[in-house]
Protein backbone atom coordinates (compact mmCIF):
# COMPACT_ATOMS: atom_id res chain seq x y z
CA UNK A 1 0.00 0.00 0.00
CA UNK A 2 1.41 3.69 -0.94
CA UNK A 3 1.94 5.81 2.40
CA UNK A 4 -0.65 8.48 1.12
CA UNK A 5 -3.67 6.09 -0.02
CA UNK A 6 -6.24 5.60 1.93
CA UNK A 7 -6.31 2.20 3.93
CA UNK A 8 -9.55 -0.18 4.48
CA UNK A 9 -11.61 0.65 8.15
CA UNK A 10 -9.27 -2.05 9.33
CA UNK A 11 -6.12 -4.11 8.22
CA UNK A 12 -4.54 -7.07 9.45
CA UNK A 13 -1.19 -8.50 8.86
CA UNK A 14 1.21 -10.99 10.45
CA UNK A 15 2.74 -9.27 13.21
CA UNK A 16 0.77 -5.92 13.16
CA UNK A 17 -3.40 -4.66 12.82
CA UNK A 18 -4.28 -1.37 12.02
CA UNK A 19 -7.98 0.00 12.72
CA UNK A 20 -9.40 3.37 11.82
CA UNK A 21 -11.69 3.66 14.18
CA UNK A 22 -14.17 6.63 13.37
CA UNK A 23 -14.91 4.32 9.66
CA UNK A 24 -15.68 1.22 11.95
CA UNK A 25 -19.56 0.43 12.18
CA UNK A 26 -21.37 1.32 15.80
CA UNK A 27 -22.67 -1.74 18.09
CA UNK A 28 -24.93 -1.25 20.73
CA UNK A 29 -23.72 -1.49 24.04
CA UNK A 30 -24.33 -0.69 27.96
CA UNK A 31 -23.22 2.44 27.81
CA UNK A 32 -24.14 3.37 24.43
CA UNK A 33 -22.69 2.60 20.98
CA UNK A 34 -19.63 1.42 20.42
CA UNK A 35 -16.98 0.89 17.74
CA UNK A 36 -14.71 -1.92 18.32
CA UNK A 37 -11.48 -2.86 16.97
CA UNK A 38 -8.97 -5.67 17.07
CA UNK A 39 -12.37 -8.48 17.19
CA UNK A 40 -10.94 -11.01 15.17
CA UNK A 41 -9.32 -14.34 14.99
CA UNK A 42 -5.75 -13.49 14.72
CA UNK A 43 -6.18 -11.54 17.83
CA UNK A 44 -6.92 -12.32 21.48
CA UNK A 45 -4.91 -10.02 23.22
CA UNK A 46 -7.08 -6.83 23.64
CA UNK A 47 -9.61 -5.25 21.84
CA UNK A 48 -10.36 -0.72 21.65
CA UNK A 49 -13.58 0.69 21.59
CA UNK A 50 -14.64 4.31 20.81
CA UNK A 51 -17.40 4.75 22.66
CA UNK A 52 -19.94 7.35 22.75
CA UNK A 53 -21.79 7.48 25.74
CA UNK A 54 -25.90 7.73 26.62
CA UNK A 55 -27.68 9.12 29.55
CA UNK A 56 -29.75 5.89 30.11
CA UNK A 57 -26.19 4.12 30.18
CA UNK A 58 -26.64 0.72 32.14
CA UNK A 59 -24.37 -0.58 35.01
CA UNK A 60 -22.86 -3.83 34.66
CA UNK A 61 -19.17 -5.70 35.24
CA UNK A 62 -17.23 -7.94 33.70
CA UNK A 63 -15.95 -11.48 35.46
CA UNK A 64 -12.71 -12.15 33.42
CA UNK A 65 -11.99 -8.60 31.00
CA UNK A 66 -10.57 -5.50 32.81
CA UNK A 67 -10.86 -2.07 31.01
CA UNK A 68 -9.26 0.93 30.95
CA UNK A 69 -11.30 4.04 29.90
CA UNK A 70 -9.49 6.84 28.53
CA UNK A 71 -11.97 10.14 28.32
CA UNK A 72 -11.50 12.13 24.94
CA UNK A 73 -14.34 14.62 25.08
CA UNK A 74 -16.87 15.75 27.54
CA UNK A 75 -17.86 15.59 30.49
CA UNK A 76 -19.54 13.56 33.49
CA UNK A 77 -19.20 10.92 35.92
CA UNK A 78 -18.23 7.28 36.44
CA UNK A 79 -20.24 4.90 38.96
CA UNK A 80 -17.69 2.30 40.55
CA UNK A 81 -19.72 0.00 42.44
CA UNK A 82 -22.08 2.68 43.52
CA UNK A 83 -20.11 5.92 43.76
CA UNK A 84 -19.78 8.27 41.35
CA UNK A 85 -16.37 10.11 40.58
CA UNK A 86 -16.16 13.27 38.04
CA UNK A 87 -14.95 12.45 34.44
CA UNK A 88 -13.36 14.84 31.94
CA UNK A 89 -11.06 15.10 29.03
CA UNK A 90 -7.39 13.44 30.01
CA UNK A 91 -9.17 11.03 32.52
CA UNK A 92 -8.36 7.23 32.66
CA UNK A 93 -9.69 4.97 35.03
CA UNK A 94 -8.96 0.79 34.88
CA UNK A 95 -11.82 -1.09 36.04
CA UNK A 96 -11.16 -4.69 37.13
CA UNK A 97 -13.11 -7.68 36.80
CA UNK A 98 -15.84 -7.45 39.15
CA UNK A 99 -16.43 -3.87 39.39
CA UNK A 100 -19.99 -2.67 39.01
CA UNK A 101 -19.89 0.39 36.49
CA UNK A 102 -21.62 2.91 34.32
CA UNK A 103 -20.37 6.60 32.73
CA UNK A 104 -22.59 9.05 32.85
CA UNK A 105 -22.21 12.31 30.66
CA UNK A 106 -23.30 14.66 27.92
CA UNK A 107 -21.06 14.62 24.71
CA UNK A 108 -18.94 11.90 26.56
CA UNK A 109 -16.85 9.34 24.49
CA UNK A 110 -14.17 7.40 25.37
CA UNK A 111 -11.50 5.20 24.30
CA UNK A 112 -12.17 1.43 26.25
CA UNK A 113 -9.44 -0.91 25.71
CA UNK A 114 -10.93 -4.71 27.47
CA UNK A 115 -7.83 -6.75 28.46
CA UNK A 116 -8.02 -9.65 27.06
CA UNK A 117 -10.36 -8.93 24.28
CA UNK A 118 -13.64 -7.52 24.50
CA UNK A 119 -16.20 -11.07 24.56
CA UNK A 120 -19.80 -10.26 24.65
CA UNK A 121 -20.27 -13.30 26.87
CA UNK A 122 -18.84 -11.29 29.62
CA UNK A 123 -21.21 -8.78 30.16
CA UNK A 124 -23.19 -9.05 32.97
CA UNK A 125 -26.21 -7.27 34.89
CA UNK A 126 -27.91 -7.00 38.49
CA UNK A 127 -31.01 -6.65 37.28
Amino acid sequence: MEPNSIPPSELIADRFQIAHLDTLDPTPCPCGWSRRAFMNEENDVASMHLVEIHQDSRTHYHRRMTEIYFVLEGVGTIELDGVSYPLRPMTSVLIKPGCRHRAVGEGLKIINVPVPKFDPEDEWFDD
